[in-house]
C-alpha cells in the first residue's frame, strides 16, 4: 500500500529545506500534507511540492513516481499503526473494555497528534478509484476490528448491540473536530474513549 517511491540520493537540492523530517521523503510527505488539505489535491501540482520542500520536480519523481503515491503514502500512515494495534489488541486476553480504550487513545493521539489533519483527505472523490482500493479495504478492515472489539464490550456489559459501529465513528470525530478550527488538547484522546465505552453501555 505504500509508495514504493526509491530512497536514493536523486538530483541536487536547489535550496536546504526547511521541513521536518530526517529523509527527502518525509520531507515530501510534509509539504504535500499542508497543500492537500489547505488548498486541495486536485489543485496541487507535483512541481508545488517540489517548491516547497526546495528540490526540483525531477527530483521528486525519484521519491514517488506519482503525485497518486504521494496521496497514497499520507493515507496509509492514517491507518497502517492503528490496524495493527486492533488485531493486537483482538488476540489478547482481559478486559475487552480496556482494550478498546487503549485503541481509541491511541488512534485519537496519532490523528489529533499529526501535523497536518490528514483524515480530511478521507473525503476527496479520487479516493473512489481503484487506484486506492487498498486504502479503503483497510480503513474498513480497522472499522471491523473496531467493530469487534466494541461487540466484545457489548456482550461484557449488556449493552446496546446497535452502537458496536459508534467508537468508530467517534474517533474520527477528531477529523471534523480539527476540520472546524477546534485544536485537540491532551485530554481529548481519553475523553473520547471514555465516551466511546459509556456509549457501548460500560459504564464500570
Amino acid at each position: 500500500m505504500r509508495s514504493g517511491g526509491h530512497e536514493g540520493r536523486g538530483r541536487p537540492r536547489l535550496e536546504q529545506s526547511r521541513r521536518p523530517g530526517s529523509t527527502a521523503r518525509e520531507e515530501i510527505l510534509d509539504a504535500a500534507a499542508e497543500l492537500f488539505t489547505k488548498i486541495g489535491y486536485t489543485g496541487t501540482p507535483t512541481r508545488r511540492i517540489a517548491d516547497a520542500v526546495g528540490m526540483r520536480q525531477a527530483s521528486l519523481y525519484h521519491h514517488f513516481a506519482t503525485k497518486d503515491d504521494i496521496l497514497d503514502a499520507l493515507l496509509a500512515g492514517t491507518v497502517d499503526e492503528p490496524l495493527r494495534l486492533a488485531g493486537e489488541l483482538l488476540t489478547q486476553g482481559g478486559s475487552a473494555g480496556e482494550r478498546l480504550h487503549a485503541l481509541v487513545v491511541a488512534d485519537c493521539s496519532q490523528l489529533c497528534g499529526s501535523r497536518w489533519n490528514l483524515g480530511a483527505l478521507y473525503l476527496l472523490p479520487e479516493l473512489r478509484t481503484d487506484r486506492f482500493a487498498q486504502f479503503r479495504a483497510n480503513r474498513e478492515e480497522l472499522r471491523r476490528r473496531y467493530r469487534e472489539l466494541a461487540a466484545q464490550v457489548i456482550a461484557e456489559c449488556d449493552g446496546n448491540s446497535e452502537a458496536d459501529d459508534l467508537p468508530f465513528r467517534l474517533v474520527e470525530s477528531v477529523i471534523n473536530r480539527r476540520s472546524d478550527d477546534q485544536a485537540c488538547t491532551p485530554e481529548t484522546p481519553t475523553v473520547i474513549a471514555d465516551a466511546a465505552l459509556r456509549i457501548l453501555g460500560r459504564h464500570c
